[in-house]
């Protein structure tokens, strides 16, 4: 009962996360799309009024015309029910967590724990996945202080921020499970976008906002470090977007996260979700003539995945030899007994599946053999120490007799 209510957390939360991940992703994509596409108003009476940006829309039958104030209305206010854009970061990085939790921390030694890596207890790794959260924030946030400001600061801190993500996803990959370790990746940079909403970019529009409807005397001056804050974590979050949902989707794929150099296979396909999301934002910019031609972000993205498919590719199949004789379910279910049912038999049935019969072995044979012979996904980080040797005769099995135990 246990397995079967988690997998039911561990759905409704995944759907949760999808849900507010889209919210999140398209705020954040609509408002880097207008501030690229705002013009300096041509209208006297917008020109007074202090509208620094504007442009026309139509979407849905209907015409919008957003305009963009550095400040409040000249000679007005602004209205008391503003929107803030806040609950789409906050709900994904909660139900996202959550969904960790659920996941990986409560089940750490079959999900985080891979003991080729590093035998550990499942509590120290739990306690290192979290961290991994915690520091890169820390870390990242040091790095904006003290260099987002200075001159050529943008660029000191992409560089230095590769490194450091690069060096993280070397660190994590020898020390957790390779799925786990892409996920911990992923979520590491979500923390840190979530946390420069919560901690830089609502604080300082709070801020600024209350001086401007206090009907008091404020200096803009002052103010506009909230604004060059706020911009500065929000432009980093749009170039985090891609890379982080590479490293979220990367690790459903068992033949990127089992390479044996699977953390440079994360960190090229992250740099190419940046570069290409460079061309995104840059586009906009290049329609205005506000920004040079974008395209070669976009090839160079596109290089370095095409360069990855190419050295990901698989060997050339070995010459074929004589058949191996075929296994019969007599043979298998040791194997099984061994590798499988501590998850899958009498007393736990991950993901409602159990493979204690003859019966349930012969329905779920595509299954067995694509999950523990195709992609290699099962056991879970091998913690039940299944050889190649083993999966072979699976392979035997299912192909000597198809789905006839």
């Amino acid at each position: 009962m246990e397995a079967y209510l988690l997998d039911w957390a561990n759905l409704l939360l995944r759907w949760l996360h999808v849900i507010v991940a889209i919210a999140w992703i398209g705020s954040s994509f609509y408002f880097v799309f207008l501030d690229n596409n705002l013009l300096a108003p041509t209208a006297d009476d917008l020109k007074k009024k202090g509208v620094n940006g504007a442009m026309w829309a139509v979407h849905g039958g209907g015409f919008y015309n957003p305009q963009k104030y550095m400040v409040a209305p000249q000679g007005g206010i602004i209205d008391s029910k503003l929107h803030w854009f806040y609950w789409e970061s906050y709900s994904t990085w909660l139900s996202g967590f959550a969904l960790f939790c659920v996941l990986y921390l409560w089940n750490a030694s079959a999900f985080l724990v891979d003991k080729q890596l590093l035998d550990w207890s499942p509590v120290a790794a739990g306690v290192a996945a979290v961290g991994f959260m915690v520091a890169f924030w820390f870390i990242y946030d040091t790095i904006c202080r003290v260099f987002g400001f200075r001159p050529n600061g943008e660029r000191i801190v992409a560089a230095l921020l590769i490194v450091v993500v690069a060096l993280a996803t070397w660190l994590a990959c020898h020390l957790f499970s390779g799925r786990a370790a892409f996920l911990i990746i992923g979520a590491m940079l979500a923390t840190s976008m979530s946390a420069n909403v919560f901690f830089w970019i609502i604080p300082g529009q709070r801020k600024v906002v209350a001086a401007m409807t206090s009907g008091q005397p404020y200096d803009a001056d002052a103010l506009a470090i909230h604004g060059k804050r706020g911009k500065q974590r929000s432009v980093h979050n749009t170039y985090f977007t891609l890379p982080v949902l590479i490293a979220m989707l990367s690790n459903h794929y068992s033949f990127l996260y089992s390479h044996p150099q699977r953390w440079l296979v994360l960190v090229l396909m992250m740099l190419a979700g940046a570069l290409i999301r460079q061309f995104f934002v840059q586009r906009h910019g290049w329609h205005h003539g506000r920004a040079s031609n974008p395209w070669p972000f976009a090839a160079a993205g596109v290089v370095i995945l095409l360069g990855v498919i190419a050295w990901m590719r698989p060997a050339p199949a070995p010459a074929a030899a004589a058949a191996p004789a075929a296994v019969d379910y007599a043979q298998l279910k040791p194997i099984l007994e061994q590798r499988c049912y501590s998850c899958h038999g009498e007393a736990v049935q991950m993901k409602n599946l159990r493979l204690d019969s003859a019966e349930s072995v012969k329905s779920h044979a595509q299954q067995i053999y694509q999950q523990v012979v195709v992609t290699k996904i099962m056991p879970l980080s091998n913690a039940t120490q299944m050889t190649d040797t083993e999966r072979h005769m699976v392979a035997r099995w299912f192909e000597g007799q198809g789905s006839r135990p």
